[in-house]
C-alpha cells in the first residue's frame, strides 16, 4: 500500500466536458431548498464561515476527558425539532470539523496548505451524509445547502482536465479527473488516485439522487470514464486486469480499494442510466478482485504487483467494498449468488475484525466497512452490522473525543480531518435509512 501522508498508519498523501460541468455554479444555498430530508438552518451562520484565525487547524495530540453528556440532546431553535443521540452527535462533530479545518476564504480544508483529495473526499461524504439527516439546521445552525455548495466549489479546485504541463509519459491516463492535490493554478496538482476518484463519484451520485441536479450525474460519468480507462489488461501482467492505485506511470500495483469501489460506482450508474456498459464493467471488476485478491477464508488482500506478488494485509475497507459491490450486483441483476458471496465475506470479516481491531484501524477504513456492512444488513437483516457500528460509535464518543468535539486516532493519538470526517459519517449513517447510503 502506497503511503500518501505522514501520521498514524496513513495510506497516502472522464471526458472533460462531463467533468467541467462541476465548474458551473449549482446555485446558491437557497437553490437546495427542495432537499426533502434536510432543513436549512435557523438562527446562526453556518460553521463553514468560521475557521481559526490563522487558518491553522486545531489538532490536539491526545484526547481529554469529555465535558459534555455522553448522550447529547440538542434543543431546537424557535420550536424546531430537537436532535438526540446519533443525529446530534453527527451534526456536532460536523460543526467541529468545519470550525477547526475549513478555510472559508479558499473553500478548502487546511493541509499543506490545503488538504489532499483523500481527506477532502471524506469531508464531502460527511457533508452529504449529514444532508440526509432531517433538520440538521436545528443544531448549531448548520446550513446544509450552503455546505453542499461549498463542497462542490472546493472539489472543483482539484479538477485537472488533461495533466497539462507534465512531460509525456509521466502518467498513463490524461483523462479529466481529480488530482490528489489541489490542481493548478491554486496548487501543484499531479498524480490522480483512482480510489479517491471512486469516493468522489459515489458521493456525487448520492447528491444526484438527493437533488436530481443533472450536472452531478454527468460528473460521476466522467469519473467512471477515468476509472474504466485505467483498467490494466496487458498479458505481461500477473493476473491481468484490475485498476491501479494511481495514474502515475511508475505505479506497480492494482488494488482492491481501487477496483471494488469502481464496481460499486459502475452498478450505481447502471441503475440510474440503464447503460449495460457500466454493469458489464462492474461485473468484470468485481470478478477480478475475487479471482486475484481473494484470500481464505473469503477475505480480500490489499493489492497485487506487476510480478504477481500479493500484499496479504487485511484491511476492513477492502472487505467492505467487496461486500457492497456484491450486494449492489445482486440488486442490479437478481442473481442471488452475489448476495451469498457478500454474506460469506461479511461473516468472515465480522469474525476477523473484532471491535478492538476496528478501534485500532484508521477510522476512514472503518467508516467504509461499516457503511457497506450495514447496507448488506438492510437487505438480509443479518445482525450485528448496526450493533457493531453503534458500539464503535459509542467508543469514539466516550474515549476518542476531546473537549472541542474533535476525534483522535493513531499512535500517538492526534486529530485530523480524515479522522473527523470518518467519525461524522459513522454517526450520520446510523441516523439515516441504509437506502440513502448509495
Amino acid at each position: 500500500m502506497i503511503l500518501r501522508s505522514a501520521n498514524f498508519r496513513s495510506i497516502r498523501a472522464a471526458p472533460a466536458a462531463c467533468m467541467l460541468i462541476l465548474a458551473l455554479s449549482l446555485g446558491a444555498s437557497g437553490s437546495w431548498a427542495a432537499i426533502a430530508r434536510a432543513s436549512s438552518s435557523g438562527g446562526s451562520a453556518a460553521p463553514s464561515s468560521g475557521s481559526s484565525g490563522s487558518g491553522t487547524p486545531t489538532a490536539p495530540s491526545a484526547p481529554s476527558k469529555p465535558s459534555v453528556p455522553s448522550k447529547p440532546s440538542v434543543p431546537g431553535k424557535h420550536g424546531k425539532p430537537k436532535l438526540h443521540g446519533n443525529p446530534a452527535r453527527a451534526v456536532v462533530a460536523f460543526a467541529a470539523m468545519q470550525k477547526n479545518y475549513y478555510l472559508s476564504h479558499a473553500g478548502l480544508y487546511a493541509g499543506e496548505p490545503y488538504a489532499y483529495l483523500w481527506p477532502f473526499s471524506q469531508a464531502l461524504a460527511a457533508t452529504v451524509s449529514v444532508a440526509f439527516i432531517p433538520h440538521p439546521g436545528t443544531v448549531l445552525g448548520v446550513n446544509v445547502g450552503k455546505e453542499l455548495d461549498a463542497r462542490l466549489s472546493g472539489l472543483n479546485s482539484y479538477l485537472d482536465t488533461n495533466n497539462s504541463g507534465e512531460e509525456e509519459g509521466t502518467y498513463t491516463s490524461t483523462l479529466a479527473a481529480f488530482d490528489g492535490t489541489v490542481a493548478p493554478p491554486t496548487g501543484p496538482g499531479g498524480t490522480k488516485y483512482y480510489d479517491d476518484n471512486d469516493w468522489v463519484g459515489i458521493e456525487l451520485l448520492r447528491l444526484y439522487q438527493l437533488t436530481h441536479k443533472t450536472p452531478l450525474l454527468g460528473s460521476a460519468e466522467g469519473i467512471m470514464a477515468f476509472e474504466m480507462a485505467g483498467w490494466r489488461e496487458s498479458p505481461k501482467l500477473a493476473c491481468p486486469g484490475g485498476i491501479p492505485f494511481s495514474n502515475a506511470a511508475t505505479n506497480g500495483e492494482r488494488n482492491t480499494v481501487t477496483t471494488a469501489p469502481a464496481a460499486e460506482l459502475g452498478v450505481l450508474l447502471y441503475k440510474l442510466t440503464g447503460s449495460q456498459e457500466y454493469l458489464q464493467f462492474a461485473l468484470k471488476a468485481y470478478e477480478w478482485v475475487r479471482r486475484c485478491l481473494q484470500q481464505p477464508p473469503n477475505l480480500y488482500a490489499d493489492h497485487i504487483g506487476n510480478k504477481g506478488v500479493v500484499e496479504p494485509a487485511l484491511w476492513s475497507y477492502n472487505q467492505g467494498t467487496m461486500i457492497g459491490a456484491g450486494t449492489l450486483l445482486y440488486q442490479a441483476t437478481g442473481n442471488s449468488g452475489y448476495l451469498w458471496q457478500a454474506r460469506q465475506t461479511a461473516a468472515a470479516a465480522q469474525a476477523y475484525f473484532t471491535l478492538e481491531k476496528l478501534i485500532a484501524e484508521n477510522p476512514f477504513f472503518v467508516s467504509v466497512y461499516l457503511r457497506n456492512l450495514m447496507y448488506l444488513d438492510s437487505i438480509t437483516h443479518d445482525p450485528p452490522g448496526p450493533a457493531l457500528a453503534q458500539a464503535y460509535a459509542n467508543n469514539a464518543w466516550q474515549n476518542e473525543r476531546n473537549k472541542n468535539y474533535l476525534f483522535v486516532a493513531g499512535s500517538p493519538p492526534s486529530a485530523q480531518l480524515l479522522v473527523q470526517a470518518a467519525v461524522v459519517q459513522v454517526y450520520a449513517l446510523l441516523s439515516i435509512p441504509p437506502a440513502d447510503y448509495f
